[in-house]
């Protein structure tokens, strides 16, 4: 599928600017070639991609990588909400979604996708991993297992959906207008 607007995508380390003709990486469409967060409507007015390898350090980069791209699209009211569920996303991800079999998918199992949109940033992580998120009730005392609970009290919306030819993406849409520049 091929882009409309120009974008962004990061590689590991380094950021590359591609143009209108460039293929989005592997998993930040659905099966109608339609890319996360757009409807039947104009696509994004920005994009933004890393490649992650799957490692736990991939939650910090991942916020780093957020804050990076919503200050380049002058947003840095929403970069809190954004870098907790992108860190969420990537860490679920990371923990549920790769096993022993993870270095089968090449170096970068994960992509980080930011969509900008005029009423909302969409957040898109994909993994290799066809089986859904599972949100869960966590014991108070647990010290984990509320990420979707968190993804779910700061975005707009979020789901998820397979990813053909395998895996999935799970996404959540931040609303700009939250935001206070």
């Amino acid at each position: 599928m091929s882009a409309s607007s120009s974008a962004s995508v990061r590689d590991g380390g380094g950021l590359h600017a591609v143009g209108s003709d460039a293929e989005w990486p592997f998993g930040l469409s659905d099966a109608s070639g339609h890319l996360w967060g757009v409807g039947a409507g104009p696509g994004p007015a920005g994009f933004a991609a890393c490649g992650l390898d799957g490692n736990l350090r991939n939650a910090p980069q991942a916020r780093r990588f957020v804050a990076a791209t919503l200050g380049g699209w002058a947003l840095p009211g929403l970069v809190p909400d954004a870098a907790l569920v992108v860190s969420e996303l990537v860490t679920n991800a990371v923990q549920h979604a790769l096993g022993p079999a993870s270095a089968d998918h090449g170096d970068y199992p994960l992509w980080l996708g930011l969509f900008l949109h005029t009423d909302d940033v969409v957040c898109a992580v994909t993994d290799p991993s066809s089986r859904p998120p599972c949100p869960r009730e966590a014991p108070d005392c647990a010290l984990g297992g509320r990420g979707l609970a968190l993804v779910g009290a700061l975005s707009e919306s979020w789901s998820w959906s397979l990813t053909p030819p395998r895996g999935k993406t799970v996404w959540a849409a931040l609303s700009r207008k939250s935001s206070f520049n």
